[in-house]
């Protein structure tokens, strides 16, 4: 199956009539989401390492460092960029691979329009095609993939040699080579999770993709079949793939579509759990004392993604399900204030939230959910004061305790259906339970307007909370 080759030759003939206005709207959003993030992470302390540690070898200053007076060479550009832009794991995210289309792609490309100025249709117009390569390749890979592998690293590579390759007009051999070059460049481990190293990975994606454009166009030769060879991208990297996500309807449908807006500052994964906890907390006003513990019953990969149960640090709290549960339920927030250094240290005073969230996360429970709703319909019998999160749902409700819940119906919230209380909202409040499923499959894309509040299958969250 040709694969590599295809998908060059798409991105070199690709017209700007060819992409939809739909795909240019969401393009022009990701473009501004990411400039965003980026402006947001300028000043993190990974973004001033890097910028003193790579300033004694930086070339000519060509290009400009977001939010910064630093100018940089157009490559270490694209690096530094690329990690302010993910550093506070704010950016943009391509629900079905976790893949953060933006990052590698636009850090690049803003970069080389510093030393090749591009017009803006010609911008645009590469950053689909490039958010189109990655993410059909991220398509293909991501679930044999996503354990061990950074995404964006290692498709976003590629993704982001496809849009440099287009800004300096490089032909369809040439293309393919770039390609190739990106590919033998792929690298991103999971074990950086909570470490500076985590945005250098997104970071170093579109400076090697950049990287393998210029050499590329030089005539720097590499394999003509990277992606699909035995011994090549897909095979190693991820041994369950799918070519054939990456060539289907190429040119018909574009990704860039299915862009989303993290409303977190936090892993996607960890999404679900905060959404549950912040409506039932601004529902009940509740308050955190009036929770004595937390479960949370989740998909057994979140274990892997998000189970860190004492997170050190900033970084490392944005990969606990535990400080996000908490921080949900004690500010009612999980934006960057609620993922510092600081918010997860500070222990000052017994009255004080900071103080209550730590309690709270001593009394978390974290455990893989059982085999099928019913088990889990069976087993969702809560204590008084205790929240329960459960990742595969509760598909007849009623079994859990025709005392406390009922089927109040469903509401037009993303994904969203409510199960209402027995009597009315008041001092006697016993019970309430919020429910996140997808009501399809992992394929099925959120609409526009409920981007920001999606979240795919293996973390759909269901939440049970027994109040005095």
């Amino acid at each position: 199956m040709e694969v590599t080759r295809a998908l060059a030759r798409f991105v070199v003939r690709s017209r700007p009539d060819d992409i939809p206005s739909a795909a240019r709207r969401e393009a022009t959003r990701s473009l501004v989401n990411w400039f965003g993030c980026a402006l947001g992470g300028c000043r993190h302390e990974a973004v001033g390492i890097a910028l003193e540690a790579l300033a004694p070898f930086s070339g000519p200053a060509q290009a400009s460092v977001i939010g910064r007076r630093e100018r940089l060479d157009c490559l270490n550009a694209a690096l530094v960029n690329g990690m302010s832009a993910h550093v506070l794991d704010f950016d943009d995210t391509h629900l079905r691979t976790l893949l953060h289309p933006s990052v590698p792609v636009a850090s690049a490309l803003l970069a080389l329009a510093e030393r090749r100025p591009l017009a803006g249709a010609d911008f645009l117009h590469a950053f689909v095609l490039g958010v189109e390569a990655e993410c059909r390749i991220a398509n293909a890979i991501y679930l044999g993939h996503n354990v061990n592998w950074y995404i964006t690293g290692t498709a976003g590579v590629l993704g982001a040699a496809a849009a440099a390759g287009r800004a300096l007009g490089l032909d369809e051999q040439r293309m393919t080579w770039a390609l190739g070059i990106a590919a033998t460049q792929a690298a991103g481990l999971r074990e950086m999770a909570g470490t500076l190293c985590k945005s250098f990975v997104h970071g170093r994606a579109a400076q090697n993709g950049m990287l393998a454009a210029f050499l590329a166009a030089k005539g720097f030769t590499s394999s003509e079949r990277a992606i699909e060879a035995p011994r090549g991208f897909a095979h190693v990297l991820a041994p369950e793939h799918r070519l054939e996500e990456i060539t289907d309807g190429l040119g018909e449908r574009y990704e860039i579509a299915l862009n989303t807006y993290k409303p977190y500052a936090c892993g996607v994964v960890c999404h679900p759990a905060i959404d549950g906890c912040i409506r039932l907390r601004e529902a009940h006003s509740l308050k955190p004392e009036a929770v004595a513990s937390v479960t949370l019953r989740v998909h057994p990969l979140a274990l892997t993604l998000t189970g860190i149960r004492e997170p050190q640090g900033g970084l490392e709290s944005k990969w606990s399900l535990f400080h996000s549960a908490a921080v949900a339920i004690c500010d009612g927030a999980a934006g960057e204030r609620q993922y510092t250094d600081e918010r997860v240290r500070d222990r000052r005073t017994d009255e004080s939230p900071v103080n209550r969230e730590d309690a709270l996360r001593e009394t978390e429970q974290l455990a893989a959910s059982p085999s099928g709703p019913r088990a889990l319909a069976r087993e969702a019998r809560p204590s008084l004061r205790r929240l329960r999160i459960a990742a595969d749902g509760i598909d007849e409700p009623e079994q859990v305790d025709q005392r406390l819940a009922l089927l109040a119906g469903r509401r037009p919230a993303p994904a969203f259906t409510l199960l209402g209380l027995v009597g009315d909202v008041g001092p006697d409040v016993r019970a309430v339970t919020l429910r996140h499923g997808n009501e399809g499959s992992m394929d099925a894309p959120p609409s526009t307007g409920q981007c920001g509040r999606w979240c795919c299958p293996p973390t759909s969250t269901n939440i049970r909370m027994m109040i005095p």
